[in-house]
């Protein structure tokens, strides 16, 4: 059985940036963080988690916005920061045969930075699975929600770092196995979607 892998992803982001899908001039979605988790997909069990911070190409200073949402900051980035294309290569060296599942699909925010900096030849990403249908199926109503909510909106106490890429891929993790253990079918045993 293939382990699935729930990942998250932090990405520049300003002011306002959201509620105009990132349609200013010179605005973005270059990832900045990269977070996931492994676990067994029968157990839910944690087998693995990876964390990488990612020096954006285009936007190379943070906005004091992204900063205080994220924790994120610019000294961090300077200090451990990775380019994209090393940060992908190890998240799908990471994620293995995967499947590898995100609320949301960013999945396409990977593919589309790698095409923003012309990055060619790189590895293709698992099979990817958006969690929210899911969710939705088994009454969590996902319409505002971000990762980070999700396990709450499972009814699970998560008191983590919100929009933390890792700390939201643990809130998938943990929001999708309480509902499991509530009788949810787990789609993730077999890699479903």
């Amino acid at each position: 059985m293939r382990s699935p892998v729930f990942f998250d992803l932090e990405y520049t982001a300003w002011e306002g940036s959201m509620a105009n899908r990132w349609l200013k001039p010179g605005e973005f979605r270059e990832v900045v963080q990269i977070g996931a988790v492994k676990v067994d997909g029968a157990s839910f069990e944690v087998i693995a988690e990876f964390e990488v911070l990612v020096c954006p190409r285009i936007n190379k200073a943070l906005s004091p916005y992204f900063e205080n949402l994220t924790g994120i900051t610019n000294a961090a980035l300077a200090a451990r920061g990775a380019d994209i294309r090393e940060a992908y290569e190890r998240f799908v060296a990471f994620a293995g045969e995967g499947p590898i599942i995100s609320f949301g699909r960013d999945d396409i925010v990977l593919a589309h930075n790698l095409a923003l900096y012309g990055i060619a030849g790189a590895a293709p990403l698992p099979a990817h699975h958006n969690i929210a249908p899911w969710l939705n199926a088994n009454g969590v109503a996902t319409n505002g929600l971000h990762a980070c909510d999700v396990a709450r909106a499972c009814g699970v106490s998560f008191k983590n770092r919100e929009h933390d890429a890792l700390e939201d891929a643990r809130s998938l993790v943990a929001g999708a196995r309480a509902l499991i253990g509530r009788g949810a079918a787990n789609i993730f045993s077999d890699a479903r979607a």
